[in-house]
């Protein structure tokens, strides 16, 4: 799940809660407001009850039993709906303080989930960044280096046939001058000697080739078998000066060949 959908879904759940907490505090307002009224009530019970007894001499002014049973009964009464008030007032509090705190409480494990979901996220990533190791990146840069090899021997290929037609009408027409372009068409690409490369630095995580096994270099020619497990050969490994006409085997396919 996406932060926009973590958000778009609490900011639902958050729909009505301005309208309960507004309903919550208007009811506590009443209750503060009726309490407070009583409490005026009370205070004027209070003070009638007092100046009764103040004045027990005074006739004008004297209170009987019973208007005084009956103040301290509704001053006890006022007392008591004015605890029930207040009663009510601590309950609305605590629902109040619950609402609030189960939207915390969901924010909480929707951060935690998406903190969860964060983690795996960046595991999975690892893990991919893994296995692209750079054993996995020098086989990639291997084969491509292998089809430059193959172009590479291709464009000789045609270097050599375009210097071998020259070669013949050489012959036929017998001038010298065209016998040396076309020697020198012919060593356009020298080859390279073994002993040179093995001198090389070489890079060890370039591929290796033909029966000795080294990097690819000078000419070199491709056996015909699709399944032929070296397939490159360098021109003096298998005594080859030039590319020989139609197909092409390598020793051992050619030996394999022999048997079938």
């Amino acid at each position: 799940m996406t932060t926009a959908l973590y958000l778009e879904h609490y900011l639902d759940s958050l729909e009505h809660l301005p309208i309960e907490l507004q309903r919550n505090f208007t009811l506590l307002r009443d209750l503060d407001a009726r309490a407070q009224n009583l409490m005026q009530t009370i205070d004027k019970y209070a003070t009638e009850y007092l100046e009764g007894l103040a004045y027990p001499t005074n006739k004008s002014s004297s209170m009987s039993s019973d208007k005084k049973k009956e103040l301290i009964s509704n001053i006890q009464k006022m007392f008591n709906k004015s605890k029930e008030y207040g009663d009510d007032k601590v309950q609305l509090a605590i629902q109040t303080y619950e609402l609030v705190d189960k939207h915390i409480r969901r924010l909480d494990n929707d951060l935690a989930r998406f903190e969860a979901e964060i983690q795996e996220k960046a595991a999975a990533s690892s893990s991919r960044s893994v296995e692209e190791t750079p054993g996995n990146k020098s086989k990639n840069r291997s084969k491509k280096t292998k089809e430059k090899d193959k172009k590479r021997s291709r464009d000789s290929s045609e270097d050599e046939s375009v210097a071998a037609k020259t070669k013949k009408k050489q012959k036929r027409g017998g001038s010298k001058a065209q016998t040396a372009k076309a020697a020198e068409v012919a060593i356009a690409a020298p080859l390279t000697h073994p002993s040179d490369v093995l001198d090389m630095p070489v890079d060890p995580n370039e591929p290796t080739y033909c029966l000795c096994h080294q990097v690819s270099y000078g000419e070199m020619i491709a056996c015909e078998v699709p399944d032929c497990p070296i397939e490159w050969f360098h021109f003096a490994c298998v005594n080859l000066t030039t590319k020989p006409k139609g197909k092409w085997y390598c020793p051992k396919c050619l030996e394999e060949r022999k048997k079938k």
